[in-house]
Formats: C-alpha cells, structure tokens, sequence
C-alpha cells in the first residue's frame, strides 16, 4: 500500500507513512526533565509538526535531518493545527524511496517555463540587457539550477521549479504595470526581474529538504546573485558601465528596506516597481498557499501566518459556508404531567416536620 501523505492525515486516525525529516530538535519535558523529539516531517504535499514523547531514547541516534524515515502516528489538532503524535519511528534508506514523493514541485514543466523565459528575453530591445541575460542562460550549470530552484525556503513558491515560475510571473506583471507610467524603462525592469533572485541557485540548498547552504548562510543570495551577473559581464567588454550600475542597484535593492536584508533602498523608478511587484507576488501566493494548507474543517481563519503577520481569512468558505451540522437529540426527563401530585412525605424526618408545623413535640 502505497504511503500516505501529508494532506491524507485525518485528526484521530491513526496512519502509517515515510516523510523526510525537515527538522529535528530534542526537548525535554517539563517536570521530569526526560526527552522528546519535536520534528518537521514533510513530503510532496507539504509540512507537518510531529511530536515523539515515549520511547525516545531508542531512536534518537538512529536517525537524522534530511534522513527518511517510516512512522507510526495519530494527527490531531492542537492550538488550531493539524499535528501529530508518533508511536514508532525507523529510518528508511534512502535506496527505498521515490525522491520525487518527497519534493513539491511546480505544477509546470520546468523546460516549458525555461522556454517562456527565453521568449521573455529574446522581447528585450536594449541589445545590452538582451546580451547580458543570453550569456547568463547560455551557461548550462546556470539554466539547470534556475529550472529547479525553489524561490524560498518555506515563505512562497517553496517548492521545485518556484524561482523561475515566480519570475515569470512577475515578468507578467511588469508588462502588465510598466506601461501605466511612461517614463519607466521595461527592459530594464524585466532584466530585474529575471536576474534579481539568481542567487537562489546557490543560497538555497534542495536535494533532500530545503535549507540554507553554507554560502546562503554567510553571504545571502543578493550578494551571490550580484557576483554571478557580474562574472557574466565581465565578458561583455562593450557592456555599458552605467547601465551596469543600474542593473547592480535592482538587484541590491528589491526587498526594499534595509531592515529587510536589502543592501541598498530603491533610488530609481524601475528599482522601486521590481520592489513593490516582487512583494505583491510573494505575499499574494503566500496567502494561497496559507488557505490551502490549512486543512481544519470548522472556522472561516487560518492559523497565524507568521510570515505575513496575520491569519488568512478562508475566503470561498467565508462566502459559501457548509450547512450547519445536524442537532443532536439528548435525553430529556419525562415531564411531570399537569394533574401529577408529589408522593406524601414519609420517614422519621416526616414524622419530625408534621409535629413540628403541628405544633407538636
């Protein structure tokens, strides 16, 4: 039977199914100090918090990050979220899975979406932005990564083939937008938007679970991506240097705001666009990808979002919500019927209370 996944759990069933271990720590519990194991087990179909409290001590060193592994467990929802409680846990060898089931990946074939952006390209009339994005997806190594590059880690479009399904979005939103305002340059803003993330292909890490690679680590995909399209223009002796400026400024400073990692702020027009533009696609999926993970039948809310700072109303059943489940029947007492009288009193304490409303001793 094949294994479950991720969105297969149910809240009260017990399941058994292989996950990849995104995350482990080791915790102890409060009052008597023992340990438990707080994982993130994930597969094709997203992420889930798992919690192991008995037995911990025979597993903890069996098994690792990025390692698969065969659990025993009961979903449940807690603090508004699905998670679960695991029983039994074994590693899996790597030999014995299907990486494909434990990767989400873009609905859209990779080749296709590469095609469309070479399309997006060969558009460009500045022959100098058209040179320099030719040379850097003429390089093999660059192309292969960019087709499969998650555009994050867990915020949006985290899964394979995100960075370049992103990017062609907002190449379709910079068409769309740029020509509302006259003065803005759209070769230059595309350029932007295809080359601003580029360091993802290197800062990212995706070939068990998504993480941070030690260069992502120290160094961060703005200043990797500015030294891959620097590399490339190097061997464009005629390339322009003032244009070259620019090109450098978009990518230095599309998250915007210093406080949010960008070395520089948007100090021209097409900066500022790719900003804003790159921060509504972001958002707008992370708020998608909220309401679609968020499997709880009753209520209208997601859990809190932490990286948009909100919950995410469910909005098709805001407006279109289930039928009201029906009313339980309960057990009610036999009514007292209208011409009932309640029994005499009897007993010593009877007896007491009539002498002594009698006037009796």
């Amino acid at each position: 039977m094949k294994s479950p996944t991720i969105a297969d759990l149910e809240p009260g069933q017990l399941a058994t199914g292989v996950f990849l271990v995104l995350s482990k720590e080791v915790r102890q519990k409060k009052g008597s100090g023992d340990p438990y194991l707080l994982l993130t087990l994930g597969d094709r179909a997203g992420d889930i918090e798992a919690r192991m409290w008995d037995n911990v001590e025979n597993v903890i060193d069996t098994f690792d990050r990025d390692d698969f592994v065969k659990v025993k467990c009961l979903p449940q929802i807690f603090h508004n979220r699905l998670q679960v409680t695991i029983h039994t846990l074994q590693r899996v060898a790597a030999s014995d899975v299907d990486p494909a089931d434990f990767f989400p990946a873009s609905a859209r074939d990779p080749e296709e979406m590469f095609s469309e952006l070479r399309g997006v390209i060969a558009g460009i009339g500045n022959p100098h932005l058209r040179g320099l994005l030719t040379a850097v997806f003429d390089d093999g190594d660059i192309a292969a990564r960019y087709k499969r590059a998650p555009a994050a880690k867990t915020i949006h479009h985290a899964w394979l083939g995100g960075l370049i399904e992103h990017v062609l979005t907002l190449c379709s939103l910079c068409k769309a937008v740029a020509p509302h305002y006259k003065h803005i340059d759209l070769d230059l803003l595309l350029t932007g938007a295809i080359l601003h993330d580029i360091g993802k292909i290197e800062e990212l890490s995706y070939e068990r679970g998504f993480n941070y690679s030690d260069v992502g680590q120290l160094i961060g995909h703005i200043q990797i991506g500015l030294r891959i399209v620097g590399a490339k223009m190097d061997l464009l002796p005629d390339f322009p240097p003032r244009l070259r400026v620019l090109v450098d400024h978009l990518i230095l400073s599309h998250h915007g705001a210093l406080e949010f990692g960008s070395p520089k702020v948007p100090m021209v027009a097409e900066a500022m666009l790719l900003h804003h533009l790159d921060n509504l696609d972001s958002k707008v999926e992370a708020m998608r990808v909220s309401v679609e993970k968020d499997r709880l039948v009753e209520g209208n809310w997601t859990s809190f979002v932490s990286s948009l700072d909100r919950p995410v109303l469910k909005k098709e059943r805001y407006l279109d919500p289930p039928p009201p489940a029906p009313a339980r029947l309960e057990s009610r007492p036999a009514a007292v019927k209208p011409d009932a009288r309640p029994s005499p009193a009897s007993g010593v304490l009877a007896e007491k209370l009539r002498a002594a409303l009698s006037g009796g001793d």
